[in-house]
């Protein structure tokens, strides 16, 4: 067998290798770039190569279509036949796969599916680096210490089929986390940001930002649990609906296990959500927010098929001025269902026709308020209902008429993301953002900020 090692040639060569009725190949060709400092110093930097290779193998029987999918990493060409086996006798010794559909066919083919990968290296960090560099100064001098990571990946995707497609995307995701501490580490503060390319990201303003935010718990006040007021920054709400979009299923509502369910059968489809105008959606050309546009499946679940590899995306609403719009599904879930052809695309954003910003959000409040950071440790409680629970974490301040006067303690709070978009009385501008719990699977998120009367701060924690 003659050397291959280019991504598309390691593809045909994999679909040529073939003896069973269909065939997806998928090639990941990753690199990565990254720095880390803490105290105001660089501390690693680093970069990093590999590629991955999942073959997809499926045989008509009898009984239905199986399927066999075997995913292996550092793949060369020598690893080559006995992967493609293992995917074809893993697909011969499996019963019908459930998800069954013919394999996609007639999407043109990406115009670059011969190029070389795109790929990262050190180089993306040109700019920001030195500014980063003038941003541990400042801090020094202001008596701060940074501590963070910021990581940049490139990931070209090869996606080959026996029925002809020949597809190709590149994936950039960016992430910035930045946490200051006062020099006694009784304060702290976050930032985080998601980018392409690091060329919008400014570290002179996030220094500032956390510097303010340092300042502001030098004032500490304790508060019990309850319901309070409460302004959740775009961070926050994209970690809310990332977990209610997961959620969202098609065929667990129609079976009555979620909280899209309608009680006696059905879906809430069509059901007003919210009296804001919000709509939350996806889309695979969103500006700033770009993903596959077409399904990259590596596995089958309840909210993608290896059957539907190749599928176009186009943008879709889950829920438009306030309306449950549509359900996660497959094509076999959306067969099964008799609702539209609706698959995940990988980016969110909510638009709420709001104009301010969370500044002028918090200058806004009269009376008491609290001001959340961010929240993590975020756990499902009831799916019947979505109720969450999770902590606050790095700041909760307190405002009081339209001013920020001080830190108030953590909390655990339990809140349903559904039911706070039918409380919520305000949603600001919205805004690219970095989800903090859910940022290492999901970045590509816009939001705004939202004002909810009264969120449920169910306990206090004695979290940091």
């Amino acid at each position: 067998m003659s050397r291959v090692s280019k991504p598309y040639e390691i593809v045909e060569r994999a679909l040529e290798l073939s003896t069973t009725d269909g065939l997806v190949v998928i090639a990941d060709e990753h690199s990565s770039a990254n720095l880390r400092w803490a105290g105001n110093a660089l501390t690693t930097n680093g970069v990093t190569r590999g590629r991955t290779l999942t073959v997809i193998a499926t045989v008509d029987g009898a009984k239905g279509t199986a399927s066999g999918v075997v995913s292996r990493s550092a793949v060369t060409a020598d690893d080559l036949e006995p992967l493609v086996r293992a995917a074809e006798a893993a697909a011969r010794g499996a019963g019908p796969a459930e998800d069954a559909q013919p394999l996609v066919s007639g999407v043109p083919a990406s115009p670059d599916f011969t190029d070389a990968p795109a790929e990262t290296g050190s180089e993306v960090f040109a700019d920001f680096a030195p500014a980063l560099g003038d941003a541990f100064a400042r801090a020094r001098s202001g008596g701060r210490e940074l501590y963070g990571f910021a990581n940049h990946e490139l990931t070209s995707t090869y996606l080959g089929t026996s029925t002809g497609l020949r597809l190709r995307h590149d994936q950039p995701t960016g992430t910035l986390e930045l946490n200051a501490k006062s020099p006694d580490r009784t304060r702290s503060a976050w930032a985080g940001r998601a980018t392409r390319d690091f060329k919008d990201v400014d570290p002179a303003a996030l220094d500032a930002e956390l510097a303010r935010r340092l300042g502001w718990a030098e004032r500490r006040v304790e508060l019990p649990a309850g319901r309070y007021e409460t302004l959740l920054p775009p961070t926050a709400v994209a970690d809310l609906l990332i977990y209610q979009l997961w959620s969202s299923t098609a065929r667990d509502a129609v079976e009555g296990r979620t909280v899209f369910s309608e009680p006696g059968g059905g879906t809430r489809l069509g059901e007003t959500l919210a009296p804001l105008p919000l709509t939350l959606r996806s889309d695979p050309h969103a500006p700033g927010l770009e993903s596959a546009p077409f399904v990259i499946a590596h596995a089958s679940d309840d909210s993608a098929s290896v059957f539907d590899n190749g599928l176009p995306l186009a943008p879709t609403d889950w829920v438009r001025d306030g309306k449950l719009e549509r359900l996660t599904t497959t094509r076999h879930t959306a067969a099964l269902t008799g609702l539209p052809l609706a698959p995940s695309i990988d980016n969110l954003v909510l638009d709420g026709g709001g104009e301010r910003s969370l500044e002028e959000m918090v200058a806004a409040t009269t009376g008491r308020a609290l001001l959340l950071t961010c929240l993590w440790y975020i756990r499902e409680v009831d799916p019947a209902t979505l109720l969450l629970t999770g902590l606050t974490r790095d700041g909760v301040y307190l405002v009081e008429d339209g001013e920020v006067v001080g830190e108030v303690n953590n909390f655990r709070f339990n809140e349903s993301p559904v039911d706070l978009l039918s409380r919520a009385s305000e949603a600001g501008r919205t805004e690219k953002t970095l989800p903090r719990e859910w940022g290492d699977w999901f970045t590509r998120a816009a939001m705004p900020a939202l004002r909810v009367p009264d969120f449920n701060m169910s306990s206090v924690s004695q979290g940091v």
